[in-house]
């Protein structure tokens, strides 16, 4: 299979730095094998190329865990010393969902399906609030779901159901959905205002964060940009696009680096610019507006 530099960058760079069964470096910000499995399903990489398979055993054998499988009864005062299980406080799971969330997406994408998707797909379904998301905020205060931690879980559990014909994981990535889809993907449900300023500007690669398009392109893939909850966010995507064609990378969440440094990234995806086209960000507006029939086929 013939990869891009961007591609060769995603994966040998990554490979070369950690032996077989060390977990260390699998989610170093952004240069651990998580993050570049991430990033090729965010380009499309095809599924199956063997080349991935000790990249996703590590990945996978590190979010597969028995301490995953362990809960722990919390209470205020200890559920911050809780390490060795998943702290369960005031009825709720306190766990970053998005790490387990993203392997889940690129096991469906990239992989085959077998125990450990079917796996992560089970802890999620566990792990999930009342409300429909997830959240690893150890507060009792905090009762709603974060966008930032339900985000990939909902990716994760939408592409296993396409991939296993589970659907149990697409229920729940319809339970997800309406996290957002409750907030109109960027407002508070109280009193309508913007939740984060962050949430209106355009990044690539998002992580584990969270951004109006990574909504979006969340919406399409559980099929819920009918929804008309998702127009007033579809109008502001549309908006941005600049004159002469094409969105703009607002920020980003990296810097670039070919030595190991946290939060540095191999790949350069291209400078932040709110006047020049970003390629990454152009594809995703388009995928979204393709699919939301904003656009001639």
């Amino acid at each position: 299979m013939r990869q891009s530099p961007r591609v060769a960058g995603l994966l040998t760079l990554r490979d070369r730095r950690y032996r077989p069964g060390h977990f260390g470096g699998v989610y170093r910000y952004w240069q651990g094998i998580h993050w570049g499995l991430a990033s090729l399903v965010d380009v499309g990489y095809p599924t199956g190329d063997p080349a991935l398979q000790p990249l996703l055993d590590r990945a996978l054998g590190m979010w597969t865990r028995p301490v995953y499988d362990r809960t722990f009864a919390a209470t205020d005062e200890n559920v911050k010393h809780v390490h060795d299980a998943v702290p369960l406080l005031d009825g709720r799971y306190r766990r970053c969902a998005s790490q387990q969330g993203n392997a889940l997406l690129y096991a469906s994408e990239l992989g085959s399906i077998d125990d450990r998707a079917r796996h992560l797909s089970d802890l999620l379904r566990r792990w999930q609030w009342a409300d429909g998301g997830w959240n690893c905020d150890r507060s009792v205060e905090a009762d709603s779901s974060s966008f930032m931690e339900t985000l990939t879980p909902m990716r994760g559990l939408a592409a296993f159901a396409r991939r296993a014909g589970e659907p149990s994981a697409q229920r729940a990535a319809r339970r997800a959905a309406e996290v957002f889809l409750s907030r109109g993907l960027f407002r508070r449900r109280g009193d309508g205002r913007v939740m984060r300023p962050d949430f209106l500007r355009l990044h690539y690669p998002l992580y584990w964060h969270y951004d109006v398009l990574g909504g979006l392109k969340g919406m399409a893939e559980v099929g819920c940009l009918d929804d008309p909850r998702c127009r007033e966010a579809l109008d502001w995507l549309e908006s941005r696009e600049l004159g002469r064609g094409g969105w703009p990378a607002d920020a980003r969440f990296y810097r670039v680096s070919s030595d190991y440094r946290a939060g540095c990234e191999f790949v350069d995806w291209g400078a932040p610019a709110s006047r020049r086209r970003n390629d990454w960000v152009t594809t995703d507006a388009l995928y979204v507006l393709r699919a939301a029939g904003r656009l001639a086929a």
